[in-house]
């Protein structure tokens, strides 16, 4: 098995148990411990799916981007792929819970159909499977107390203010404070999303820093804080879209094609794909442009 480096979606790890069941309604999820057979490659694989009813997806049980919920399969990804599935004539999403870190090991070795997990489109992951247009953008915010009495509204000002931020153990946002030039004495390490937020409610920092999508999802269980209008941070001069998709097998390049096609209908209509993932905190500003392309991502 080849080693994939930074294989979590944004730069840190999601880490759960591995099972798997058809989860389209309430139930439970039956277990699965072996590899499965996959519906094929090239040009038959979307008549395999449609002739099972079903299409198998991994997930890695992080919200919001794909998790359950009272044993429902939930988020931005198991929505927005059961709409695409369904207009292809496939309709059922079949699950299997995986370690972010396993998700594209286990698609190579054919145990689902496609990732449906947030995966972040990086050159890295493009030479080991195949990547559907950006379904996302990840604008970065910041979360503060109510009131946001440091009026700190991105990073420049953050730096301006001369406050302490938190950032998340492993993830991207450190290297965008020091680009902002925040000094490392004023950028602080929390471990996990909670962290972050008792941290600012405790005043050990005066703000938290993370994507807009993952601040709105954590506000909603810390009601003294807030967050943030989204921006979008640059590095070495090129500003941080961390743009999302579906991952599928290489060698099915006609079932991503035909996923592509009826992804551009959602992502082209913006009350379409807001009506659809606002209930898991995405809203217009996590739409992609259409001029940001999986194959200039690939190149990095």
């Amino acid at each position: 098995m080849a080693d994939f480096p930074n294989l979590s979606r944004r730069g840190f790890l999601s880490r759960s148990a591995a099972v798997g069941g058809l989860l389209v309604v309430p139930g439970a999820l039956a277990a699965c411990s072996k590899t499965n057979t996959s519906a094929g490659s090239g040009d038959d694989v979307l008549a395999t799916l449609r002739k099972q009813g079903y299409v198998r997806v991994a997930y890695a049980g992080e919200a919001p981007y794909g998790y359950t919920e009272g044993g429902v399969l939930k988020g931005e990804a198991p929505a927005l792929h059961a709409r695409i599935f369904k207009a292809l004539g496939v309709d059922k999403l079949k699950p299997t819970l995986s370690d972010f870190d396993s998700l594209i090991p286990g698609l190579q070795a054919g145990r689902y159909d496609v990732v449906s997990a947030g995966m972040a489109i990086t050159p890295e992951r493009c030479a080991n499977v195949l990547f559907s247009e950006p379904e996302f953008i990840s604008p970065t915010a910041i979360m503060v107390k109510k009131g946001n009495p440091k009026k700190i509204t991105d990073l420049a000002s953050a730096k301006a203010a001369g406050v302490t931020i938190g950032v998340m153990a492993g993830a991207v946002e450190a290297s965008y404070a020091k680009a902002a030039g925040i000094p490392a004495s004023k950028i602080k390490t929390l471990q996990n999303q909670q962290d972050g937020a008792d941290a600012v409610k405790g005043g050990r920092v005066d703000a938290f820093v993370l994507t807009g999508i993952s601040l709105r999802w954590l506000a909603k269980t810390n009601p003294t804080l807030e967050v943030t209008p989204t921006f979008v941070p640059t590095l070495d001069g090129k500003k941080q879209f961390s743009p999302g998709g579906a991952a599928f097998q290489k060698g099915n390049e006609a079932l991503r094609d035909a996923f592509n096609t009826q992804l551009k209908k959602i992502t082209s209509n913006r009350s379409a794909y807001v009506g659809l993932l606002n209930p898991y905190g995405f809203t217009a500003a996590e739409i992609p442009p259409a001029t940001l392309k999986t194959a200039d991502l690939c190149k990095g």
